[in-house]
Formats: C-alpha cells, sequence, structure tokens
C-alpha cells in the first residue's frame, strides 16, 4: 500500500505538494492529466468483501481506508467489475477517504433479495440502487466517481439527488440516457462500435450472454477493442470475468442494452424519474469530466458536447492513450480527479 508520498508522486506533484498542489486548472478547456500511459497495477484483489442488504438487493463491496473518512463510492462499468479499482482505490484511501466500491446489480457478489424482483437495468433502477447503498450504510454525502454504467448512474444520482452527492467524476462526460434521441441513427462509424448493444437487441445475442464459453470470448473481445493501447495480462481480465458467473447477469445486461433502445419495457416505479432524465436535467455539484483518447466511445470536441449540461463548479482533462476502462488504465490520473472535484 502507498505512504503519502507515493501518493503525491503517483500522482505528478512534488512530495511536499499540499492541497494546492493537486487542484488542477478551473477551466473548461481539456486540462491533459501527467500522461498516465497504459497501465497494469500491483494491486490484485481487494480486502474480504462485505455484503448488505440496501433495497431489492443484498449488495457486495470492497471498502478500504479509514471508517470514519470523507466518502467515495466507485461505480464500474460493463463489462468489467469492482476490479477497474483495485488500483485507484487503494491511492484514495491513502488520502484518507473512505473508499466504497460495490457490484452492480447483476455482477459478483450482489443479489437481488427476492426471485420475484423483475431483473431491470434501466438507468434510474441502477441510480436508486446507489441510494440504497448509501441509506444502509448511512452515508449521507459521498464524492461519486465513475465510467460507463458507473458514469451514467453517477450522473443521474448528482442530477436528481445533488444533496447526496459532494462532487462527481464521470469519464465521458454527461451519459443520461434519452431514449428519444437513441431512436435516431448515429454515424456509420459511431455505429459500428456499438457492435455488442445491436447483437444483445437479438436472441442469439441472449443465447450467447447466457453461454459461459460465449460470454468469456465476447467480452473479451470488448476489452481489446476499446482498450487498444492497455497492455493487461490473462489474470487481469480472469480476475474480472469471474464476476459475470452471477445467476443474474445475462438478464441485467441484455436488458440494460434493450432498454436502451426502446425494445424492452422498464418499470413503472421508475417513470417519474425517466421523466426528470429525458428532460437532460443539468449537474450543478463540482465536477470533473475525463475524456479518454483511445476509447472508441468518447464523443468529438473535447467535452465540449456536454459542457452545457455541467453548471457547477468544473474542470475537464483529456487522457492521452488511455482506452475506455479509464480507472484501471489510468489509476492515478483518475484519483487525482477525485482529489481535485472534491476540492472544487
Amino acid at each position: 500500500m502507498m505512504n503519502r508520498r507515493s501518493f503525491g508522486k503517483a500522482l505528478g506533484v512534488g512530495a511536499g505538494a499540499g492541497a494546492a498542489g493537486l487542484a488542477g486548472p478551473r477551466s473548461a478547456a481539456a486540462a491533459p492529466a501527467a500522461a498516465p500511459g497504459p497501465h497494469t497495477g500491483p494491486h490484485t484483489t481487494f480486502p474480504p468483501i462485505k455484503q448488505i442488504k440496501a433495497g431489492l438487493l443484498d449488495v457486495g463491496y470492497a471498502e478500504l481506508g479509514p471508517a470514519h473518512g470523507p466518502v467515495v463510492i466507485c461505480l464500474h462499468g460493463w463489462p468489467y467489475d469492482i476490479h477497474s479499482y483495485v488500483d485507484a482505490a487503494p491511492l484514495l484511501a491513502e488520502r484518507g477517504y473512505r473508499v466504497i466500491v460495490p457490484y452492480l446489480r447483476g455482477h459478483g457478489t450482489t443479489r437481488f433479495l427476492s426471485d420475484r424482483t423483475f431483473r431491470n437495468a434501466q438507468q434510474s433502477a441502477i441510480a436508486m440502487d446507489v441510494i440504497a447503498l448509501m441509506d444502509a450504510l448511512k452515508i449521507h454525502r459521498a464524492v461519486l466517481a465513475g465510467f460507463d454504467w458507473g458514469s451514467r448512474t453517477a450522473d443521474i444520482v448528482a442530477a436528481l439527488r445533488p444533496e447526496r452527492c459532494k462532487a462527481l467524476v464521470s469519464v465521458s462526460g454527461y451519459l443520461v440516457t434519452s431514449l428519444e434521441a437513441n431512436l435516431r441513427p448515429l454515424p456509420p462509424k459511431a455505429e459500428l462500435a456499438w457492435w455488442y448493444q445491436y447483437y444483445f437487441a437479438t436472441e442469439r445475442g441472449r443465447l450467447a450472454m447466457e453461454d459461459k464459453t460465449l460470454r468469456h470470448d465476447l467480452t473479451r473481445l470488448v476489452w481489446d477493442t476499446v482498450s487498444p493501447t492497455w497492455d493487461f495480462d490473462d489474470a487481469t481480465f480472469e480476475r474480472t470475468a469471474a464476476a459475470f458467473d452471477n445467476p443474474d447477469y445475462a438478464a441485467i445486461v441484455v436488458h440494460n442494452y434493450r432498454w436502451r433502445l426502446s425494445l424492452a419495457d422498464g418499470e413503472r416505479r421508475y417513470d417519474a424519474l425517466e421523466k426528470l432524465l429525458a428532460a437532460r436535467p443539468t449537474i450543478g455539484v463540482p465536477a470533473v469530466t475525463l475524456d479518454a483518447e483511445r476509447d472508441p466511445f468518447t464523443a468529438p470536441g473535447g467535452g465540449t458536447s456536454y459542457r452545457d449540461r455541467f453548471t457547477g463548479p468544473y474542470e475537464h482533462r483529456i487522457l492521452p492513450g488511455v482506452g475506455h476502462n479509464v480507472p484501471q488504465e489510468a489509476p492515478a490520473a483518475f484519483a487525482r480527479a477525485v482529489v481535485d472535484a472534491d476540492r472544487l
């Protein structure tokens, strides 16, 4: 585990640098962090996973850092799990944060409390899972940080429940899903990157997700495609792939992507929230957005396409040479973004 001197060095600041040294430039312009480069870090595991009943779920989560420290909740994406934060979380814990890294519904050791609960993965349902987890852990406010599904989830909580979100780190910026917008075609090159989304809209795709071998190979292909510069080894992927053996994994993944394309219904209990999200609410909490240069899903324009959705203290950074799995490919840059967002 790194000490404070090592943390400062990893973030690209001098060992004697104080809070001012950790805070980057406060502007909407692209502010590249110290070039982090592809990374496979030294940590291979978390402390023993904890479980807590929260809302509809029995949530599995990793926890690091002092019990009474300021809280950071790190949210993973697809096809990933909590190990996306296996190196970033210790950096934050050494800084004095209490770091919570939960498995999202359908992943790892997180389970539904009832077999009768619909395996729903619409965006508002996953966001309310985070609120339920915070309530169960008696956490009133936290810094929320995420990528992919995790960015979307953190964005929603920040937009709709800002009193629960102290600050935000969002990879790819504003990712709140617009069902109406998703009915319109994208340029062909952009559509190509979403091949698996359309695959999951078919029965072939559903069956592939239910087949362990095909699921393994499909998710590995996604890793290779969306992180072209990340030199990860087989053990790194297999550590995460174990989380895909959750009995609800296929149902959750397939529903998420079908719902986004209006090919599957959500639940009426979330209609009011989805109506609010359809209006593209702004985010007023302090926020740092990160764009990964080599991520095929990074929107063009250096953050300009979503800048108007962030109305509070704000910074935008571009991470050169980094692909989709930002916290695992560039853990120091991600941890620095969390510290800086908390100080905006």
